[in-house]
């Protein structure tokens, strides 16, 4: 039976978080004794808190995450991963049968989902998105004290600081086009943007004037190319045969599941931005 109060609450539409997260809002924590001194539990309706709460939960904790995770072009954690958890679509009726504590959504979340929410005793957590490093550390840590995780959240911010630390280069810049879906490129205050100056890649598209969003045509690669090319869409003009005819432009495949999100994905995208400077 779905708690009273639901009669008459349309599907809410869901914006893709794809969007990210990054700084957290909405209602404080209820405390441990609200609770009977038990974990809260909760349902992620954002494929970046997804990534972060199947790390930083505990177990029995994550009651569903976002459908996004389980689609491989959303996904922004592994989805061996993400396929041990159940999903929701995100309507208000999924969630309440569920029974959570918390609902984490993303900053996008329609006023009348928040208001059905509300009115129903669960406490809702929405998140916007992450723009630098120190933003997505605080998003975590912020995450793990709101679901009485600070622990965990402390050990993950841990390991992303690890990984920084050993990625970091110190030699000259080489430079590098991210040539995203839509063949957009990042702005200089990007997250992705963030990683790629810190493992040693500097932004010939920002230092040619373009900037968060823009798009960038397959003739203005031609004429103007950078030493590396990160392809993180499919676009034709992304895959042309003419690329293949500069000699000096070396072209790399860059997922496209590492571009929006923080948390643990800095983790696999600093990886991966070092293995392509080196």
């Amino acid at each position: 039976m779905l708690r009273p109060g639901l009669a008459g609450i349309a599907r809410s539409p869901w914006v893709s978080a794809l969007a990210g997260m990054a700084l957290l809002g909405g209602c404080a924590p209820q405390q441990p004794d609200a609770r009977n001194g038990r974990e809260p539990t909760i349902v992620s309706l954002n494929p970046c808190s997804d990534a972060i709460l199947a790390e930083v939960a505990a177990p029995g904790q994550l009651l569903a995450i976002s459908h996004y995770s389980h689609d491989p072009a959303s996904t922004s954690m592994k989805l061996d991963r993400a396929r041990e958890f159940a999903v929701t679509g995100g309507t208000v009726e999924e969630v309440v049968a569920l029974d959570p504590d918390i609902v984490v959504g993303s900053s996008f979340m329609a006023p009348a989902t928040r208001a059905a929410f509300d009115r129903l005793g669960i406490e809702v957590v929405q998140l916007g998105m992450a723009s630098s490093v120190e933003a997505s550390l605080q998003q975590v840590r912020d995450l793990a004290d709101a679901v009485g995780q600070s622990e965990r959240g402390g050990a993950m911010i841990a390991r992303i600081k690890g990984a920084l630390e050993e990625t970091r280069s110190d030699a000259d810049p080489t430079p590098a086009v991210l040539w995203q879906p839509g063949g957009i490129v990042p702005g200089e205050g990007a997250l992705v943007s963030e990683l790629m100056a810190h493992t040693g890649l500097a932004s010939h598209s920002a230092a040619r004037g373009l900037q968060q969003a823009d798009y960038l045509s397959l003739e203005r690669m031609l004429v103007d190319p950078p030493d590396v090319l990160l392809v993180a869409g499919q676009e034709r003009a992304q895959t042309h045969p003419a690329l293949g005819q500069l000699n000096e432009l070396r072209t790399e495949r860059f997922d496209a599941n590492l571009l929006y999100c923080g948390g643990p994905s800095i983790i696999r995208a600093l990886e991966r931005l070092a293995e392509l400077r080196r």
